[in-house]
């Protein structure tokens, strides 16, 4: 076995030649037995790689090629598309264009959640693990099975559930009366439309923001919303929300939220009215709103839609189907709001059984007192 530790080193390296290519590296293994089960495996994954290359009748796929080719065919039409052009120049950048698909391995995915991790946000805190999760390893580990599914590439083995952060529960944060007035006197007018819309119906922000008019349907009194998986779901239209969509007709042909230019920009014009734009709803709500309202985010209108209607209803299946879960389950963290219900409902028992309006006596000993007392007048 080709495997050595140099002096000073903590482990074992390996390094062997196959079919005219050479493979170096190191184990990660501190003893001998170990580094040598390593090297061995490297072996047959190196001969796989060699066997494909010879197979295909060309070199395997660049990172570099594969980033490009996803960016064409998915990237560039996706919803997200700011932060997929955002994650896949950082990987490039990280990985590097010229390595192979198939040299990405586990001990690469864990350098680049490393690297990833110890970036700061605007240069103050460090980058949270459902950021790192959704920037690095889920763009990457969907170049990779595109490339081994959709192109036949062959594609290094990845471990991806190891690579994965733990992220802590979703916090459920509903605004308050106070709250809400400081929103939307902070956010600027031509905002509240849309956000009062997600503080009602609870949609996420690029469902705000790609609504139509030609999902407004007024004559069944319902909105159709394209949420997750690009699926087409409707959602009652209550009088209120009538009455906040009617006036917005007629800003533009299309889109049902817009906003009003402030000043000339590339070919917009001040005072005309424009879509408003998934980047543009992200930067002013965290501009404006984020720092009068502590940690308050776009996505907390969801939980604040879903709070208030449940604690009007105590049904959990209208929020299931006004938020469009597709398994209770996620509704249910929601249900913490049912508590005070549930308190009074046990105060109203607790009031009601006479054996426990006296505090300072137990059941038994009242029922006894109780039976004396019957006795006595009889």
């Amino acid at each position: 076995m080709s495997t050595y530790r140099p002096a000073g080193r903590p482990f074992y390296l390996y390094d062997f030649q196959l079919r005219g290519h050479r493979f170096h590296g190191s184990t990660g293994c501190a003893n001998k037995r170990d580094a040598d089960l390593f090297e061995k495996d490297r072996r047959e994954e190196a001969l796989a790689k060699i066997k494909a290359a010879t197979r295909l009748g060309r070199e395997p796929m660049t990172f570099g090629v594969a980033s490009s080719r996803y960016w064409q065919e998915v990237g560039q039409h996706a919803k997200s598309v700011a932060d997929i052009e955002w994650s896949l120049a950082w990987l490039q950048r990280e990985i590097g264009m010229t390595t192979k698909l198939v040299d990405i391995d586990n001990l690469l995915v864990s350098r680049l959640v490393a690297s990833r991790r110890g970036e700061k946000v605007r240069g103050k805190e460090l980058v949270k693990p459902s950021t790192v999760n959704r920037t690095v390893t889920e763009p990457l580990r969907r170049i990779m099975r595109r490339a081994r599914d959709v192109w036949q590439e062959p594609v290094g083995q990845v471990d991806w559930k190891r690579h994965l952060l733990k992220e802590p529960q979703e916090r459920v944060r509903e605004l308050r009366p106070d709250e809400e007035a400081k929103m939307f006197e902070v956010l600027r007018e031509d905002y509240h439309p849309i956000v009062r819309f997600a503080v009602m119906t609870g949609c996420r922000l690029n469902e705000c923001v790609t609504l139509r008019w030609r999902d407004v349907d007024w004559g069944s009194r319902q909105v159709w919303i394209l949420g997750k998986g690009d699926k087409h779901a409707p959602i009652p239209m209550p009088p209120a929300l009538r009455e906040l969509l009617w006036p917005l007709q007629g800003h533009d042909p299309e889109f049902v939220f817009t906003y009003v230019a402030e000043r000339a920009r590339d070919s917009r014009l001040k005072g005309q009215r424009y879509p408003i734009t998934y980047e543009g709803l992200k930067s002013a709500f965290r501009r404006d709103v984020k720092g009068a309202i502590d940690g308050y985010r776009f996505h907390d209108n969801r939980h604040t839609a879903a709070t208030r209607v449940l604690r009007k209803s105590g049904n959990l299946k209208i929020v299931q189907k006004m938020l469009r879960h597709a398994d209770i389950s996620t509704t249910t963290k929601y249900a913490h709001v049912l508590d005070d219900d549930i308190r009074d409902a046990m105060e109203a028992a607790a009031v009601a059984a006479p054996a426990t309006k006296s505090p300072d006596q137990i059941p038994d000993q009242a029922k006894t007192k109780t039976r004396k007392r019957l006795k006595a007048k009889g």
